[in-house]
């Protein structure tokens, strides 16, 4: 199943009425969605094109001609490959088998991550980075190794930032941001408290917020300035949270290489200074 259709789904139950109806009617029949206009759709679901709307914008699409589009391209994908699933942890499993799994489910996760990309929102989010001076990184837990991940990039090219994984720390950080400033908050699920509560004090202190989360709907997405997503569909695999981790750092790595693509003269001098400075390390004795 492709994450928009994972999406609805999964918060089939959370929706209001009307968008629920509409949700269960693009479950069933997905493809005759894609040749439907606003009003067809609306009279086949016995809703008001408004709604349609309405729930395509609750979803962080531009409108319905953008949710066509992202939802063609899942399925086109979907067709083109059979029909995929992520492997789960299987007792007994011989090595090799393990191998392909990981390698299944990490692949398919970057490829569906890709398909959800805004691009709009991706060079905006690069613009705010690359413009500001100083960056706060929120995340917990495993949200926080992929916020530490953006630190260590960030420092190597001179950027101002901070990853603390330390709740208190992160609010506390927050409460001294200004405008001009960024906050970049990661939660798988999008409702992690002491991340929403950390975004939410940056963004009353006048800065500007951006989230990285799972696609879909959720509170961290909806407070935020901007709103990344990664792929939705890692079930069973939540147990290590692996191939979202990957998913996550798929992004990061888009947003790194965006800032230093866009202001190159700038960031490669200080990209080449930090690695000569640890090669110079690593020979001196006792270096690694």
């Amino acid at each position: 199943m492709s994450p928009i259709l994972h999406t609805l789904a999964h918060r089939l139950e959370q929706l209001p009425i009307q968008e629920r109806r509409l949700a269960e009617s693009i479950l069933q029949s997905p493809e005759d969605v894609l040749h439907l206009g606003i009003r067809e759709l609306s009279e086949r679901c016995g809703v008001s094109a408004a709604t349609v709307t309405r729930f395509c914008k609750s979803l962080h699409f531009k409108g319905y001609p953008d949710f066509k589009m992202k939802l063609a391209a899942e399925l086109s994908h979907s067709n083109r490959n059979g029909e995929e699933s992520y492997q789960d942890i299987v007792a007994g499993n011989s090595l090799s088998r393990i191998v392909q799994a990981i390698q299944a489910n990490h692949t398919a996760s970057i490829a569906d991550t890709t398909r959800l990309l805004d691009f709009d929102k991706l060079e905006q989010a690069i613009t705010w980075l690359s413009a500001t001076n100083r960056i706060d990184l929120y995340g917990m837990a495993t949200s926080s190794i992929v916020a530490q991940d953006f630190y260590q990039k960030l420092i190597r090219i001179g950027k101002n930032s901070t990853a603390f994984a330390d709740s208190h720390m992160q609010i506390t950080s927050a409460s001294s941001l200004g405008p001009g400033d960024v906050a970049f908050a990661v939660s798988y699920s999008g409702e992690t408290q002491e991340t929403i509560a950390a975004l939410r004090c940056a963004k009353e202190q006048g800065a500007k917020t951006l989230s990285l989360t799972s696609f879909g709907n959720n509170t961290l997405a909806g407070i935020s300035d901007i709103a990344l997503f990664s792929s939705s569909l890692e079930e069973g695999m939540r147990r290590g949270d692996m191939a979202s981790r990957i998913a996550q750092l798929h992004i990061i790595d888009i947003l790194f290489t965006g800032m230093v693509s866009t202001d190159f003269d700038k960031y490669i001098p200080r990209l080449e200074g930090s690695y000569q400075q640890v090669s110079k390390l690593k020979k001196q004795p006792g270096g690694h």
